[in-house]
């Protein structure tokens, strides 16, 4: 929590100023139920109307006062809130991007949304509900003695004794009955999030295989965990709530104990009795926040640590502390690899060797499993080699600055993703400045101009979540076309037609081929043979080893 803090330093001017609002918003309450105790009293007097002006005035005044400052209090505190929350949501993102490709052991996908959603949004109560209420309470309770002590010293004394009290009884109760439900909560939450994240994609098959009752009776004994927790939190809260209230009565009964000798012995008047008991009474709105901030403290450094346990991984691809200059010129080449993946033995690559030019077509075809996609990462720079060197135009890719890299060196994986958007927009995440005539063209070259002129709203389509609104083979060649309509040096397509038919897998081919011809380094990763004609060269990998020749030397190798 404290990091999340420090990472957020930057909202510290603006937290100071909603602790202020809040700390003179109850500072009005607690005036105007003071001021008008001692205007009943006086009036009850029945002095001269023009005697009790001033009290009137500060009765309109507080009151107006109040609402004016908890306005503004709720909105700067949210505001605070909110722009936190932007900061640690982007904070996380940045550590998760370079993590996501190198592969989370141990963390679901679902369990990742849960994290980022759910764990993210309770940071929002790091200044709403745990910070905010200690600073404002401290501010609050400061001025609330040095009222009362100005009027009457013992009554001074005495509200510093109403407030510890209050500051550690609501706080310890609510600790006591909830018992940490707060770190509970977080991993019912979680499962909950993944169930019901696993229920919705997998739909069709848990139907299919007659298991909905299975999962009915999971997510409602999940769903009925969190709701217990829950109602505990609840009953904390409102007892800590109730209690407050007990305790700010029991300090107007002490405070009226306290003032009623000074009275006798003159030392105030007896108008100002009311005053000060009604300061007391109005204690409560110092110190009943502590206690869902003592629950709050709780759930937010649980949440903390969550997404801790996943930002403060090591960086599989660490950025250099001077990055090079991106080479003008060169081939992209790898020499003497060997990699194995972590917790495994074997190695997947042996002292593999590689070199792709500018201008040059190259097939990559082997078995699955036997390291394809792995190359495809390293030549991007998504996983390093645990030996050799991976050179873009003679310089190590460890010292190039990673996006830089892949800006020359764009990748079209085989689970190549959609976004929920139009196919414009697809193809412009990595072709940002290509026009509609090129993003048309590329989509031809890929054999997607029929469908494309069928489409009432071209470009502008919609292709849903993830694609869902196109089919596997159309989703498999807009991912072509996204790296065909790009400017990058080298392409590299990880098995672009594994969806499609003989005839469309030739134009998605054909077209990759054709960018090789354009200058530009091309790589196809495929286990189809029947697509091997027109590369300049076929490479094929057997036993973590890259063998280059024709169709027939890479046959040779495959068993």
């Amino acid at each position: 929590m404290i990091e999340a803090l420090l990472a957020t330093r930057s909202r510290w001017p603006l937290a100071t100023r909603a602790a202020i609002l809040g700390a003179l918003t109850i500072c009005a309450a607690g005036a105007l139920l003071a001021v008008s105790g001692y205007l009943i009293s006086r009036a009850a007097q029945q002095p001269q109307i023009l005697t009790l002006g001033v009290a009137i005035v500060g009765v309109r005044f507080f009151g107006i006062s109040r609402s004016l400052l908890r306005y503004y209090e709720r909105l700067t505190s949210h505001d605070v809130a909110f722009r936190s929350l932007t900061d640690l949501r982007l904070r996380f993102f940045r550590r998760l991007v370079p993590l996501v490709p190198a592969g989370l052991p141990g963390v679901s996908n679902a369990d990742l949304l849960s994290r980022f959603v759910a764990d993210a949004d309770r940071m929002q109560d790091l200044y709403l509900r745990a910070v905010l209420p200690v600073a404002t309470a401290i501010l609050a309770g400061a001025i609330a003695v040095l009222a009362a002590g100005l009027i009457l010293p013992a009554a001074g004394a005495a509200m510093i004794a109403v407030l510890i009290a209050g500051a550690i009884v609501a706080p310890l109760l609510v600790r006591t009955v909830a018992r940490r439900s707060g770190t509970r909560q977080a991993s019912a939450r979680a499962s909950a999030t993944a169930e019901m994240t696993t229920l919705v994609q997998a739909a069709p098959e848990i139907a299919v295989a007659g298991r909905e009752e299975d999962w009915e009776r999971r997510t409602a004994d999940t769903g009925g965990r969190l709701a217990r927790l829950m109602r505990r939190d609840a009953v904390a809260s409102g007892l800590a709530a109730g209690l407050a209230e007990a305790v700010a009565a029991g300090a107007a009964v002490v405070m009226a104990l306290v003032a009623i000798p000074a009275i006798g012995d003159g030392e105030i008047a007896g108008v100002v009795l009311a005053a000060l008991v009604l300061l007391a009474l109005a204690s409560a709105e110092i110190f009943t926040p502590l206690g869902a901030a003592a629950t709050s403290v709780d759930a937010v450094s649980d949440a903390a640590a969550r997404l801790d346990a996943i930002t403060s991984r090591p960086d599989p691809v660490p950025e250099p502390a001077s990055p090079r200059p991106l080479p003008a010129a060169g081939p992209l080449r790898m020499s003497g690899v060997d990699f194995s993946y972590p917790g495994e033995s074997e190695a997947i690559l042996n002292h593999a060797e590689l070199t792709v030019s500018p201008g040059e077509a190259v097939a990559l075809v082997g078995r699955s499993g036997t390291g394809k996609s792995t190359i495809a990462d390293l030549l991007t720079r998504f996983r390093d080699p645990d030996r050799g060197t991976v050179e873009f135009g003679g310089t190590d890719v460890r010292g190039l600055d990673s996006d830089e890299l892949r800006k020359a060196v764009r990748l079209a994986p085989q689970d190549a993703h959609l976004f929920a958007t139009s196919i414009r927009a697809n193809l412009a995440l990595a072709a940002p400045e290509a026009g509609d005539d090129e993003l048309t063209e590329a989509l031809r070259a890929t054999g997607l101009g029929p469908w494309l002129d069928a489409l009432p709203d071209g470009l502008d389509t919609h292709v849903g979540e993830a694609g869902a609104q196109v089919s596997g083979g159309q989703r498999q060649r807009i991912a072509a076309a996204r790296l065909l309509a790009s400017d990058a040096r080298f392409l590299i397509f990880d098995e672009p037609t594994g969806h499609l038919d003989a005839e469309n897998a030739k134009k998605v081919v054909a077209a990759a081929i054709a960018a090789a011809r354009d200058g530009r380094g091309v790589v196809v990763i495929t286990h189809d043979e029947s697509l091997l004609g027109g590369f300049d060269r076929v490479v094929g990998i057997h036993d973590g080893r890259l063998t280059s020749g024709g169709t027939r030397a890479v046959e040779r190798r495959q068993p």
